[in-house]
């Protein structure tokens, strides 16, 4: 609805707001900001009668974490709530880039509610098995990858730094995709231990692909920079925005100490849906440069099982490597910021990318 209002618009000079993006990405961030808000204070009231008991607390993590028994989890529910009220209000839903997106965000979201509600309601922080959910995060990614290459067709894979053609994969890019979409989604998830922790970073990546699908979206930009232009990617602007304020919103209620967890409901749809956007821009390995901090958590989960079953011995005090640094005496508050500020880092160095070939 208010896609249409902007499409039919007139402002300074007769200008048409559909042609300023950044107006509907602005309008997303404030809109998704304002509903999770609103929403946030009966909604944890909400979550806390429901669960009683919270969100189960491993016994084997840090012993400072037992102090948070009882704080209701399944908070991304209020993050997806805001973010796709306000992805239907401000962006353009005839693109298929939009659907992709959305039927990423939804079907991992689904995944994670069940693995969420499964852990609340048998008092377990084990959930789903593992291949249970791999099985149907591959398939979800699949038809996701499937749905943006019948739009642009395009199966190549860009190597950053790199001036040179792209590497045609072929049918094998339907594959390396999904596989993209579901280790960002799995990666944000492993990252979500700390009160704030994973919710920043993936703001922060939202901005910077914010302004990769923008560029590629533009035909201008995308031969300057050398980078692919994939036509109407630009869309996805808003879709960014959306995740940026609801991300805020959820911010405000999980800064420590927190009132709500985001659960795997929040942290596998929204690290899907940043899968998905990369692989729309076909900025794959640069998501890994950009996410490189929720990279780092997920190698080091598989770096610890890998020795600990071969040779019996941790690489880390306790992985992942976020409450390494707990065992080593950092405050919690003090890992989440130092987290934060290598977000940032990484990805200024990811966006630096953009012109370096």
């Amino acid at each position: 609805m208010l896609y249409w209002l902007a499409q039919n618009m007139d402002f300074a000079g007769g200008f048409n707001l559909i042609r300023y993006l950044s107006f509907r990405a602005g309008a997303a961030i404030f809109t998704a900001l304002f509903i999770g808000l609103l929403i946030g204070p009966k909604f944890i009231g909400w979550l806390r009668v429901r669960q009683g008991k919270g969100q189960p607390i491993r016994t084997d993590g840090p012993q400072t974490h037992l102090a948070k028994r009882g704080t209701p989890t399944m908070g991304g529910l209020m993050i997806l709530t805001s973010m796709v009220a306000s992805v239907l209000l401000w962006m353009d839903l005839s693109s298929i880039y939009v659907w992709a997106c959305l039927f990423v965000t939804l079907g991992f979201g689904a995944i994670g509610f069940l693995d969420d509600y499964d852990k609340v309601t048998k008092a377990s922080h084990k959930g789903l098995s593992g291949k249970a959910r791999l099985l149907f995060e591959f398939l979800i990614a699949g038809f996701a990858a499937w749905l943006i290459v019948s739009q642009h067709g395009n199966t190549a894979l860009y190597v950053p730094f790199y001036n040179g053609p792209a590497i045609e994969l072929g049918p094998f890019y339907f594959l390396f995709a999904a596989f993209v979409i579901v280790a960002f989604g799995n990666a944000v998830n492993l990252t979500d231990g700390l009160d704030g922790l994973a919710t920043m970073p993936v703001i922060i990546a939202c901005l910077a692909f914010m302004l990769i699908v923008y560029l590629v979206g533009r035909a201008d930009f995308a031969e300057y920079l050398g980078i692919p232009h994939v036509p109407g990617a630009g869309n996805l602007t808003i879709l960014c925005g959306s995740i940026i304020g609801a991300g805020l919103a959820f911010l405000w209620f999980n800064a420590p100490p927190a009132a709500v967890f985001m659960g795997d409901t929040g942290s596998l749809a929204l690290g899907g849906t940043i899968g998905v956007i990369a692989v729309t821009a076909h900025h794959e390995i640069v998501l890994g440069i950009i996410g490189g901090l929720f990279v780092v958590e997920a190698m080091s989960v598989i770096i610890q099982v890998f020795f600990y079953k071969r040779t019996g011995k941790r690489v880390f005090k306790m992985a992942p490597i976020h409450h390494h640094f707990e065992q080593l005496g950092w405050a919690e508050p003090t890992v989440v910021i130092r987290f934060w500020i290598i977000a940032f880092i990484l990805a200024l160095a990811g966006l630096a990318t953009l012109k370096l070939r």
